[in-house]
């Protein structure tokens, strides 16, 4: 009986921020593979190991999490004033899809990087030494995204003494602002709050009415009362994680805030949407011991937060989360903002399970309706590997 062979694609195996991925560049992958479809769709979930009916992703480069079961696909742009078109794939571990629908906040950091590393970026717009700015279009939602690039000696350099909570080892800090934010999502018109209230009461069959702010900025992202679920703020994966209840109860939150902010139109169409939107619950700061170890005092922060991503507790926080924590904390009656203490901030530092992490954003109020220009954080970015992925040559 004749086998068939494996092929290899040139790829990047990259951390960038709290996440890890598999990055490419578009003319590296098979032609087929080259355009949105069925078999690009096939070919990145061969490579990270999906679907898994064990959860393990033993057979490919994923991590069986939400945080490294991720692909990248970077290419020169087109567009004016940008350097490279970039988007992302979150593949589900256990079902047979890519989740093309938002942003990954965290990899956005090693974007930049990458596409210095492989020759992307015009080499007369790198210095020797210093920043490079790179300018990302960032395809899945159509926003732009603004890379501080530290170079050393013609190189990124990616070493340094930057720490984020969430990444064992420091490493050399990469800027990010988010312009422009909200997320122009289908069936929400483009709007921020796409109810047009800051905070709603949302009925949850199961579990009751809550108030809720459901906002599109970084990514959808519907915020919660941690008290209002029977929860304090402060607790770790394994306290949500490891209670089915609960996870069930958060999803089914998910699916009737995606509902009212008419990302879908049928509740369950949220299983076949499990990227976005984000669900988060916020509590008043106080003080808890981070899964590091660290302890975190109330007086540190500003809130905390605890964010759920493709049916889990995060061990830290999405990036694009951040995004929708930074400009709801700037806007004064949300969730968030009155949790941190109803003030308007132009910067907030939140608790989060592995530790904090601050996040800016400018916001103001043009005939009544709230825009965000910008929201800026800090993450960093390594090369893990580089070469070859190999995956069977009827995979896609």
């Amino acid at each position: 009986m004749a086998h068939v062979p494996q092929i290899r694609i040139p790829a990047t195996y990259m951390r960038g921020g709290t996440s890890k991925g598999v990055f490419f560049r578009l003319d590296d992958l098979p032609e087929p593979a080259r355009v949105p479809g069925p078999a690009r769709d096939a070919l990145l979930m061969r490579v990270i190991g999906s679907p898994d009916p064990y959860g393990k992703q033993i057979d490919g480069m994923g991590g069986a999490t939400s945080s490294t079961s991720k692909t990248v696909i970077v290419s020169k742009s087109s567009r004016p004033d940008h350097d490279i078109d970039y988007l992302f794939g979150q593949v589900s571990i256990d079902k047979p899809f890519v989740d093309w629908s938002g942003n990954c906040g965290n990899l956005s950091s090693a974007v930049g990087p990458f596409a210095i590393a492989a020759g992307l970026i015009d080499p007369e717009r790198l210095p020797r030494d210093g920043t490079a700015t790179v300018r990302i279009w960032q395809a899945n939602i159509g926003k732009t995204i603004v890379a501080q690039v530290p170079i050393s000696e013609g190189q990124v350099q990616e070493t340094g003494d930057f720490e984020l909570d969430g990444v064992t080892f420091p490493a050399a800090e990469v800027q990010l602002a988010f312009m422009d934010p909200a997320a122009e999502e289908e069936g929400a018109g483009g709007s921020m709050f796409p109810t047009g209230n800051l905070v709603d009461d949302l009925e949850v069959p199961g579990v009751g009415t809550l108030k809720a702010t459901l906002i599109n900025a970084g990514i959808p992202t519907v915020f919660i009362n941690a008290a209002d679920v029977g929860y304090r703020g402060t607790e770790l994966q394994d306290d949500i994680n490891a209670d089915p209840k609960a996870l069930a109860m958060f999803e089914t939150i998910r699916a009737y805030g995606a509902l009212r902010m008419g990302l879908i139109a049928h509740v369950e169409e949220a299983g076949k949407r499990q990227h976005t939107p984000k669900v988060a619950f916020v509590a008043p700061p106080a003080g808890y011991v981070a899964s590091s170890g660290k302890a975190v005092e109330a007086g540190d922060i500003d809130l905390l937060v605890r964010a759920l991503s493709m049916g889990k507790l995060h061990h830290a926080m999405m990036g694009t989360a951040a995004v929708a924590i930074g400009t709801a904390a700037a806007i004064p009656g949300t969730l968030v903002s009155l949790a941190a203490g109803g003030r308007a901030r132009d910067a907030v530092r939140f608790g989060h399970p592995s530790g904090t992490l601050r996040v800016g954003a400018e916001a103001r109020e043009e005939g009544g309706e709230w825009a965000v220009t910008k929201a800026v954080m800090s993450r960093s970015a390594r090369i893990l590997m580089e070469g070859w992925v190999r995956v069977p040559g009827d995979a896609f």
